[in-house]
């Protein structure tokens, strides 16, 4: 019975994330993007220490490659904010941050 309920509370998490996501106005998905980044560093620390109380092979490849790509998450997600931060800039202030 448990793996029910834990079927049914991710398909609850699911619904209410879409619904959520759903409502976001467009301007807002760059800030929403910064406070993702934190998650994603969250993911990160989650998949080490799964990797760390890896016992088998195919345990430790698991938790690699969900370190791998945890840590790619992350990274690609503050270079795309950082990207999308620059197009708010104007042209004055790029100049200025080139000197």
């Amino acid at each position: 019975m448990e793996g029910f309920v834990a079927l049914y509370i991710f398909m609850l998490a699911a619904f209410t994330g879409y619904e959520v996501i759903s409502k976001v106005p467009v301007i807002l998905h760059t800030p929403l993007m910064s406070g993702s980044n934190f998650v994603h560093g969250i993911v990160l620390v989650g998949a080490m220490v799964a990797l760390g109380h890896a016992n088998t092979q195919l345990e430790m490849v698991i938790g690699f490659f969900a370190v791998l790509l945890a840590a790619g998450n992350a990274a690609g997600g503050y270079v795309v904010t950082e990207r999308m931060l620059e197009m708010f800039k104007t042209s004055d202030s790029k100049k200025k941050g080139d000197n």
